[in-house]
């Protein structure tokens, strides 16, 4: 793999770490050491994934991942000194694809990176759309169109959506879930699904009392209708 990584601390030993890392990984990288740095390195360099810390000074990270997502669809990965569920959750309510909570393996986090860049590049061999109701969901272009209406999810939310999709009326758990979007199962990563979805929800303005395109099963996972 290879292109531009943008990495968010503003810890000058931990950024110099986690540098080492991605470029041994064969990434470029461009750091940032506060919010507004970030922002202006990340449409700079158009990376192909962020490390983001929550706790920036000047801008958190949180605010900074409401401006980028609001630009781009590049793999956003959270990078949090708290494991506090409602920090967590308020993290990808912002559009970030993934997080970690310090402290952290790094190379545990490459393969976060690894899998994020990798279902960011990845398309099918052949062009193909699902059409699910009012929905048409291009697995070429990564896109959703609700009717004739762009609506734009992050890389985690559309993996999601395309698997449940595919396959109307299927129960997927949490865990096939979570192989579609991280690169292995870990603690805590089940109710970032939670999350997910309840954004596509909110996105799609599918209810969940009366679903349309993202049912609960309950004790288990998901299906579409």
């Amino acid at each position: 793999m290879s292109g531009c990584v943008v990495l968010v601390e503003d810890d000058p030993d931990q950024r110099r770490i986690l540098r080492l890392y991605l470029e041994d990984e064969g990434y470029t990288v461009a750091e940032a050491a506060d919010g507004p740095s970030a922002i202006a390195a990340i449409r700079a360099h158009r990376p192909v994934a962020v490390l983001l810390d929550v706790m920036l000074p000047l801008l958190s990270g949180r605010d900074v991942c409401r401006v980028i997502r609001a630009e781009s669809d590049v793999p956003i990965i959270m990078v949090t000194a708290r494991g506090i569920e409602g920090d967590v959750e308020a993290g990808l309510d912002e559009g970030a694809d993934d997080y970690v909570v310090k402290p952290y393996r790094p190379r545990e986090l490459m393969a976060r990176v690894r899998a994020a860049v990798r279902r960011k590049d990845t398309a099918p061999a052949d062009s193909a759309k699902i059409l699910y109701a009012d929905l048409t969901v291009d697995l070429d272009r990564r896109t959703v169109e609700q009717g004739a209406v762009d609506v734009t999810l992050t890389a985690s939310e559309f993996d999601i959506l395309a698997a449940l999709l595919e396959r109307p009326g299927h129960v997927l758990t949490r865990a096939q879930l979570i192989s579609r979007v991280a690169a292995y199962r870990g603690v805590g990563l089940e109710r970032t699904i939670d999350t997910h979805v309840r954004n596509i929800r909110r996105k799609l303005g599918d209810d969940a009392a009366t679903p349309r395109y993202v049912a609960t099963v309950v004790g288990v996972g998901y299906r579409s209708p």
